[in-house]
Parts: C-alpha cells; sequence; structure tokens
C-alpha cells in the first residue's frame, strides 16, 4: 500500500524559518534546491504524520508540524526502522540513512516535545537524494 506526500517545507538558512511550498526539485547526492541542508546524508528530513498527531494528543498540544523542522510529511509509510530502505516518492528516490533525533529547539516549542519524539524513529527519518526530480504535495511514497 502506498503512502502519500502531506506537506513540504524548504529551510531557508540554519535556525530560519520553515517555508511551506507544493514543490521542491530533488538534486541527487545534494539535497533539496534552495535548502540550507546540502550534501552529507542529511540531505532530506522527513516525519509522519500520524506520529506528529499521536504526539500532539498525548502532548496536549496542537502545533504546525513546521515546528519539527522537516522538509516531508508523509502519511501511510512507517519509518521505524527503515535505514537502509529506498524510498520512492513520485519518481525520485531518497535512501533513507538512519533515525532523526530531536533537540533542544523542540523543548523550545513545547515542553516535553523532545523527550516523546525521542525513541522509536519518532522524530523521523533522514536520508540522501538518489535521483533528481521533482516531488509534490500528494505524490505517491512507498519503500522499494
Amino acid at each position: 500500500m502506498d503512502g502519500q506526500v502531506k506537506s513540504i517545507w524548504i529551510k531557508r538558512m540554519k535556525r530560519g524559518p520553515m517555508d511551506a511550498t507544493n514543490k521542491v526539485t530533488l538534486v541527487e547526492n545534494k539535497g533539496i534546491a534552495t535548502n540550507a541542508d546540502q550534501g552529507g546524508k542529511r540531505q532530506v528530513t522527513i516525519i509522519q504524520e500520524e506520529i506528529w498527531t499521536e504526539l500532539m494528543r498525548s502532548l496536549d498540544a496542537d502545533l504546525d508540524p513546521a515546528t519539527r523542522r522537516a522538509n516531508l510529511m508523509i502519511k501511510g509509510i512507517d519509518l521505524k526502522n527503515s535505514r537502509g530502505k529506498i524510498l520512492q516518492i513520485g519518481d525520485c528516490e531518497i535512501e533513507i540513512c538512519g533515525e532523526t533525533k530531536p533537540c533542544e529547539r523542540m523543548d523550545e516549542a513545547l515542553p516535553g516535545l523532545k523527550d516523546a519524539m525521542f525513541s522509536d524513529w519518532r522524530g523521523g527519518a533522514f536520508g540522501k537524494v538518489l535521483t533528481n526530480g521533482e516531488i509534490h504535495t500528494g505524490d505517491s511514497v512507498k519503500f522499494k
């Protein structure tokens, strides 16, 4: 069963705001065009809508998911223990390189959020871009 891209954000600069958009261009071995983070293994960060909703419910909060500072929010795909897997989004591929651990900025947004996100991949995943192309909100997401 395929999942879906629910939201996309671009980070203008380190510690800068997250800008919502409906599409981005992925650049092989670099990341998202115009995003602050380029190269390395952490080119794209991804969170799951289901986990964000659960976190907000458990903490009795209603923060915008952009607060997580990830590039993509997906629904219907479990990222837990996905290291080494290839995530296909539309015609593009991202290799999942690891789990994104939350930082102190999460507690700045909501006390207790960092600890709530810390285990079981609840902070999402990060990966590197394997193929050039454009992705859009609404695109299909699946593991190859």
